[in-house]
């Protein structure tokens, strides 16, 4: 399993899942560049029960708005099309696969 890239605030798929993790990062944010591993750690670890995207917050405005994100890494579960959960900031993989398991 792989990390999707969003592109053009194209943010079909995403909506379609039926459940997802959404990382929205800036190619500039440090604490991005360090749980973007991580994030693609999970995606192998929940592969067949989550899927996995990534945002740049800065190409896809549009996705950011609509998800009200104002603080990056910007972590967002999704359920059918809904926002189930969010985390902000750097998390480690323990704390991230603990924050998912209790909200997917």
């Amino acid at each position: 399993m792989a990390v999707n890239i969003i592109k053009g605030d194209d943010d079909s798929a995403l909506y379609a899942a039926k459940v997802a993790l959404l990382d929205v990062s800036a190619t500039w944010c440090e604490p991005c560049k360090m749980i973007a591993p991580v994030v693609e750690e999970l995606s192998e670890e929940f592969a067949g029960r989550v899927e996995f995207f990534n945002a740049d917050a800065e190409e896809n405005p549009g996705l950011a708005r609509k998800l009200r994100v104002m603080s990056i890494p910007n972590l967002v579960i999704m359920k059918e099309g809904k926002v189930a959960a969010r985390q902000v900031g750097f998390q480690g993989a323990e704390e991230l696969r603990a924050w998912l398991e209790a909200n997917i």
